[in-house]
């Protein structure tokens, strides 16, 4: 049976806390806070609240029935990042597996029609990835996270407070 952490809405303020306090730290702000809906979509409020930064949305919802019908494309956020230089920080609850923030690459790579050696280049200094809870065992590394769990190893069930019933 898994394990189950639930987090309180004190824990995810203190890790909204954290990846902002790591943002600083590197001397790194973007233009503006992209929330992957849904569960990226409060930590992405409290990081836009807490460090004044704007805040869009960008829906990627691979494991939902209907995938065309709910994942976004979004070549406007593609050419902001990856031909106008600006800086975005794309930021979900939990990376699991990577699987949204290669989506999103691949996505915004193929929406830009640019090389492999192009895009590495625009990854992690224009566009930053975050996540409150990171699996180190994913397909895409983190930039800023506030904690990491092995969820194979760990069998565990991360909660958030706004899945509660």
């Amino acid at each position: 049976m898994s394990k189950i952490t639930r987090y309180t809405w004190e824990g995810v303020q203190e890790a909204v806390s954290s990846i902002a306090m790591q943002m600083y730290k590197d001397e790194w702000r973007p233009d503006y806070i992209v929330g992957i809906t849904r569960g990226g979509l409060i930590p992405a409020v409290l990081l836009s609240h807490v460090t004044d930064i704007p805040m869009h949305t960008l829906c990627v919802q691979l494991e939902s029935d209907g995938l065309e019908e709910n994942t976004e494309h979004n070549a406007i956020m593609a050419t902001d990042a990856l031909r106008d230089n600006k800086k975005i920080l794309i930021i979900d609850d939990i990376n699991r597996g990577g699987d949204a923030i290669r989506w999103i690459m691949d996505d915004w790579q193929d929406a830009m029609n640019m090389s492999d050696d192009e895009q590495s280049e625009a990854w992690h200094n224009n566009v930053r990835f975050a996540s409150l809870i990171d699996n180190p065992n994913n397909q895409v590394a983190m930039d800023y996270c506030s904690s990491e769990i092995d969820l194979d190893e760990d069998d565990v069930w991360v909660e958030f407070p706004w899945e509660s019933n």
